[in-house]
């Protein structure tokens, strides 16, 4: 017999979204959705210990939220049918019809109805999974809060929870919460899927803010665990945004950046179990062991991203995705296709025009051309406003300097290096390194 409590958690983990999502779109209030959602898992605590664990228990789950919101808008109404009345006493009301015919709900018609000006994606089971991603993504919201009510709406996070991964206290967390949920209702964001001559520019958005969820995580991985505040929750973050990525590539299915960012997760998030050594610092891809590399999930992602490719519109997602693959694939550090990484830059870099992109690619040239060439391509964005106060500028500057037989002058930048730094991991790794040089062995 299935456990009830086990079985109200699977359903939380797999349902939530679904449910919220559902009750949102009749709504159109996300509050009352939460609330909605809230109740019907809590009733299904106390009822399938007794009842039986339902056949379909999503389907069961969004019914009993839209009842309680049925229940809840029809108390409003009636409150501020009181207040109406009772500004208009002494006024004949018309009692309604007199042919014994019923009176239509209004609130019940609202919620069984809902907004249809996106009919097309209604036949999809997960369709109001999208509108509620959309919605959450919309560019209307600061980033902060699109990625935090991502967070809370799609995956059932508590604020407490979310506010715990990003490192702020919980009351900053809900004020934020509180202020994107106003700016919805008083913007007039609907939930729905953007027209079709909007979708293509919002999409961006969505997986932009997926993209940040995943590094999020992934940059905890790279952290020693029992140093840094937080560490737990923030790596559930790449585990989560994996998920919400595979969602996206299946319900976004004509756009291959959506597969391509999902390609590029997978791809990246099979090294994490090698992200940090012993002694806490964060470990590069050559020192890495690729035997603990998660073979399936790469294997998973070399195939979206084919798919991607097919399709023969490129982007970004998926260049990356292609330069990750070129290092998963390597069956060491040596065998890496230095090669057509550069070429996989140079398009990336045509792309992005990012600052960050262009030390990426220096990297590939000085695979390629040897140190000195590598330098020259950091001198050419040394100036760059977006790297200033970036620590990888002078810790790469600092490697390419030991490599072309300069110790002294990798110290310097590695010294610089440390001034800048922000994660634990990076700066034991710094550390490390500049204890490596021979004239100057300690920071």
């Amino acid at each position: 017999m299935t456990d009830p409590s086990r079985a109200v958690e699977d359903a939380f983990r797999t349902e939530w979204g679904r449910v919220l999502g559902a009750v949102a779109r009749s709504t159109g209030d996300l509050d009352l959705a939460e609330e909605s959602a809230q109740e019907a898992f809590a009733t299904a605590l106390r009822t399938w210990g007794r009842d039986g664990v339902p056949e379909r228990p999503g389907a069961w789950l969004t019914t009993t939220a839209r009842r309680h919101a049925i229940d809840v808008l029809r108390r409003r109404r009636v409150e501020a049918d009181r207040v109406a009345a009772s500004g208009r006493l002494g006024e004949r009301v018309d009692p309604g019809p007199r042919d014994g015919s019923p009176t239509a709900d209004p609130v019940v018609e609202q919620v069984a109805v809902g907004l249809d000006d996106d009919a097309w994606v209604l036949d999809d089971p997960d369709g109001d999974l999208l509108r509620l991603l959309f919605t959450c993504c919309h560019p209307a919201l600061p980033v902060e809060a699109r990625v935090a009510l991502t967070l809370r709406s799609l995956t059932g996070m508590t604020t407490a929870q979310v506010a715990r991964a990003f490192l702020v206290p919980e009351a900053t967390m809900a004020q934020r919460l509180v202020r994107a949920k106003r700016r919805i209702r008083a913007t007039g964001i609907t939930f729905r899927v953007p027209p079709a001559e909007l979708r293509a520019e919002r999409v961006d958005g969505v997986l932009a803010v997926l993209y940040v969820l995943f590094t999020e995580g992934y940059d905890a991985w790279a952290e020693p665990a029992d140093v840094v505040e937080g560490s737990a929750e923030r790596r559930a973050l790449a585990d989560v945004a994996v998920r919400l990525a595979r969602l996206a590539a299946r319900l976004l299915d004509d756009e291959p950046e959506a597969r391509g960012l999902l390609a590029l997760l997978l791809l990246q998030h099979a090294r994490r179990d090698e992200r940090v050594d012993r002694d806490g610092s964060t470990r590069t891809l050559a020192e890495q062991d690729r035997a603990r590399w998660r073979r399936d999930e790469i294997a998973e992602g070399v195939a979206e991203l084919e798919v991607a490719l097919a399709v023969g519109r490129p982007g970004p997602y998926q260049v990356q995705a292609a330069v990750a693959a070129l290092h998963d694939e390597a069956p060491d550090a040596a065998a890496t296709d230095w090669p057509q990484i550069l070429g996989l830059y140079d398009v990336l870099l045509d792309l992005t025009d990012s600052p960050v992109v262009a030390l990426n690619r220096a990297v590939a040239v000085a695979e390629v051309h040897g140190a000195d060439a590598g330098l020259a391509a950091l001198d050419a964005i040394a100036a760059e406003p977006t790297l200033a106060g970036y620590h990888l500028l002078p810790a790469v500057r600092a490697e390419l300097l030991v490599r072309a037989g300069r110790p002294a002058e990798a110290a310097v930048e590695l010294r610089r290096a440390l001034t800048l730094v922000d994660r634990e991991g990076d700066r034991r790794l710094l550390e490390r390194r500049l204890a490596a040089l021979h004239p100057a062995r300690s920071p």
